[in-house]
This record gives C-alpha cells, sequence and structure tokens, in this order.
C-alpha cells in the first residue's frame, strides 16, 4: 500500500476535526463554571452545591479530557505532513511553552489570589499580593501554579517524549507498513478494540496513582493521556479508521450509551468511584474505558457526518480557542469569587458565570491578543493571520 496523496481527502483540511475541538473547550468552560457549585474541591466554592451537577460534572470530567488529548495527537499526525520534525518541535515551544509561562507568572496568579482570598489566608489586594510569584515558592505553599494549564504541561511532555516516533513515522518504509493496518479498521468492532489498552490502564494504575495533574506520581493520567495522544496521531492517516466511525456511528452512541446506564446505575448517581483494588473497580474500569472510547468514536461519526464544512464562525474560533482556554478558569475563579457570594439560586449564578466567561474571554481575545503579534504569540495563536 502506498502513503496517500497529497490531493486525498483526508490529506485536506477536515473541518470536523476543528468542530469537535472548538465544541470541546467549549465544554470545558460550562464544566469549570459549574465547578463552585458541585462537591468536589476548587478555587472557589459556594456554600450549596448542586447533585444534579455532581452526577453531571463527574460523568463529564471521564472523558472530556481523553477526548482533547485524542484530537490534539490527530493536530500532530495533521502538523507533520507540512513540516520536519525538527520544525513541529520548534513549533511546538512557541505554542506550547510560552503560552504555559506567561500563563503561570502573569495570568494565574489572579485566580490563586481569589482561592487565598475566600479561605481566608490573605487580605490584602492584589497588587500587593501578587509579588509573591516572583518568589517561585510553588502552590500551595507559594503562589506559582500551572493550575489548569497542566494540560499544556502534559501535552508538551509527551511531545518530547513521542518525539523520536514522530520521527519514526516520518520513513517512508514505516509510514508504509503502518498504512498496511489501514484495512483491519473497516470493521466497528477494531474501531472499539482500541479502548482495550485504556481499560488495562484501570486494572493496573487506577487505585495507586489517584488523577493529580501534578506530573510526577501520576502515573494513571500520565500514562492513559499519552496513550490517547499517541492514537490519534497513529490513526490520524488512515481513512478506514475515520469512514467506519462515520457508517457505523449509531453503533457506537449505542455502546456509549448503553455503558452509560451502568456507570449511572453502579457510581455517577451515588457520585461515588472505587477506591480499592477490587471487583467494583474491574467493572468500573471495563465500563469507563469503553465509554469514553465509545464517545470519542461517537463525537467523530456525528461531527465527519453533520460538521465537516466550514464558516467565518469556526475560522474565528478556531484560531480564539487556545486564548479562551488559557484565560477562561482565571475569569471564572475571578469572577466566581463574587458571585458565589450572591444570594440566589444556582441555576442563576451558574448562568450568570457562563455570560460573564464568554464575553468576557471574547472581549479579550478581540481587541487585545487578536490585532497584535506580541499578545498572539503569548496565547498560542499563530503570529500570521
Amino acid at each position: 500500500m502506498t502513503p496517500l496523496p497529497a490531493g486525498s481527502p483526508l490529506y485536506t483540511r477536515q473541518h470536523y476535526i476543528d468542530w469537535i475541538r472548538v465544541l470541546a473547550f467549549m465544554l470545558l468552560i460550562f464544566f469549570h463554571c459549574s465547578m463552585p457549585f458541585v462537591r468536589f474541591g476548587w478555587e472557589v466554592k459556594n456554600e450549596e452545591h448542586s447533585l444534579f451537577l455532581d452526577r453531571l460534572i463527574i460523568w463529564m470530567h471521564q472523558w472530556r479530557l481523553p477526548l482533547l488529548f485524542f484530537i490534539s495527537g490527530v493536530g500532530v499526525n495533521f502538523s507533520l505532513r507540512r513540516r520536519s520534525v525538527l520544525a513541529f518541535f520548534g513549533e511546538r515551544v512557541v505554542r506550547l511553552f510560552i503560552p504555559l509561562l506567561f500563563a503561570m507568572f502573569f495570568t494565574i496568579p489572579l485566580q490563586v489570589y481569589f482561592e487565598k482570598l475566600q479561605e481566608g489566608l490573605i487580605h490584602e489586594s492584589y497588587w500587593t499580593f501578587y509579588p509573591s510569584v516572583w518568589t517561585f515558592i510553588p502552590y500551595p505553599e507559594g503562589t506559582l501554579s500551572w493550575s489548569h494549564m497542566w494540560f499544556v504541561v502534559y501535552l508538551f511532555v509527551f511531545t518530547i517524549l513521542l518525539l523520536p516516533a514522530f520521527g519514526l513515522f516520518k520513513i517512508k518504509a514505516i509510514q508504509n507498513l503502518k498504512l498496511k493496518a489501514d484495512p483491519f479498521f473497516r470493521h466497528p468492532l477494531a474501531n472499539l478494540a482500541l479502548a482495550i489498552p485504556f481499560i488495562w490502564f484501570y486494572f493496573s494504575l487506577y487505585i495507586r496513582w489517584p488523577i493529580q495533574g501534578s506530573l510526577l506520581d501520576d502515573w494513571f493520567l500520565f500514562n492513559s493521556s499519552m496513550a490517547f495522544y499517541f492514537v490519534g496521531f497513529f490513526l490520524g492517516d488512515l481513512p478506514s479508521f475515520w469512514e467506519t466511525c462515520e457508517k457505523y456511528r449509531k453503533l457506537f452512541l449505542g455502546v456509549s450509551l448503553a455503558t452509560l446506564v451502568v456507570l449511572f446505575w453502579k457510581f455517577y448517581w451515588n457520585v461515588e468511584l472505587p477506591k480499592q483494588q477490587d471487583a467494583s473497580l474491574y467493572i468500573y474500569g471495563v465500563f469507563d474505558g469503553l465509554h469514553i472510547w465509545a464517545n470519542i468514536l461517537t463525537a467523530i461519526g456525528f461531527a465527519r457526518r453533520y460538521l465537516n464544512f466550514t464558516n467565518p464562525w469556526l475560522t474565528y474560533l478556531t484560531a480564539a480557542v487556545y486564548p479562551f482556554y488559557i484565560l477562561h478558569q482565571t475569569i471564572i475563579v475571578s469572577t466566581g469569587y463574587y458571585v458565589v457570594q450572591w444570594h440566589a439560586p444556582i441555576a442563576v449564578k451558574l448562568v450568570v458565570l457562563i455570560v460573564i466567561c464568554f464575553g468576557a474571554i471574547l472581549a479579550i481575545y478581540h481587541f487585545l491578543i487578536r490585532p497584535f503579534i506580541v499578545t498572539r504569540i503569548l496565547y498560542g495563536v499563530r503570529w500570521r493571520k
């Protein structure tokens, strides 16, 4: 089997991938706007929590990041078609590492300030508090934190670790060998079988290494996330995988819903996940691993069928999505500190947070980031429009 020609449909812009990325990041804003109102720990908290949001958030938390890591891996595949591995890595340094450092020193400290303010640990103005970031004492003892930017930290580390593999697949003979696997994915069970490694991570790592987002001593999240990232890269130019996702999208949706019923019945309804290496963990691992992967297959299938088009909104939001991600949590925390003090129903507070967050991010991006080369670089936007 020869490599796909440059004019192949899979080598042109796949707009449905852009839609998945944009919608996933928009969903992330809803997710974090809900966090003050659930029982799980977060930067600022409402006095009361919503059991409905508890159940919704614990479910969303299972698959939202695997989807983003997978799509990021697909993006690597697309990117390496146009540039060398060295040029790709240089671009990753500019678009991941520089925005990460800038956020840690100039964006995230604001949310650390409001968290400590609500906890009663400080009683000073932000301008008095801010210089503490330059003591370089890590959070929580100090101010320096990567907070929600842990996702970017992991992406950057994964990119470094997988560079040799990316380089190998630039070799024509190895790429041709990989393409021989393409017919395997014409059957829907082949696509579903890719859930097996993710199920195994639950059995082997989930209890011993609870999720932290701390990079070190975080082997369940680290290994499973890197696997989603690599699988996205590997499958990016295998046409049968993507065609099968679309053709059998309803089957994959059925698998997703069936596993969801079991997960809600056994775990999510009571908002309780396994804490021991017992039968409960193995049930959870099988159904949650399959559910996450089926969600990804379903999203690809329906997006490829109904969202494979572009328009000015998609073009605008595709460029804006990374600044949205960098800014969203700081805006939610700093706004949420005041909103949670209102005497109002949770639903009202949640809607206000979502509206303010979207409005503030859109204004900052459109008027302060998008027009200027320096701010585009600092927020991970391509410096050429």
